[in-house]
């Protein structure tokens, strides 16, 4: 994964220009990762370490999408369905 999808992702979901820390851009940012490591680990079957790392991602952006969901759950809708993620 390199740090031009990660800027990328950053850019598309920043709320304003220095934006890298709202919940919008984490959760794009672990999407990415998350969609990264789930390639690898269909290659990589016995990899428990990574696998391992996916689970605590996927439980972060879980988490962090709950928040939102609770503070502002139009802009919690809009980034499901920009993300197509399952909800």
């Amino acid at each position: 994964m390199s740090q031009v999808d990660i800027q990328s992702a950053r850019k598309q979901f920043q709320l304003h220009d220095t934006d890298t820390g709202s919940c919008d851009v984490q959760v794009a940012v672990l999407t990415k990762r998350i969609q990264h490591l789930t390639e690898h680990l269909k290659e990589n079957r016995k990899d428990q370490n990574s696998r391992r790392g996916l689970i605590k991602m996927v439980n972060t952006r879980r988490s962090l999408l709950d928040y939102l969901k609770r503070k502002d759950e139009p802009r919690y809708r809009e980034l499901v369905k920009e993300l197509s993620l399952r909800r």
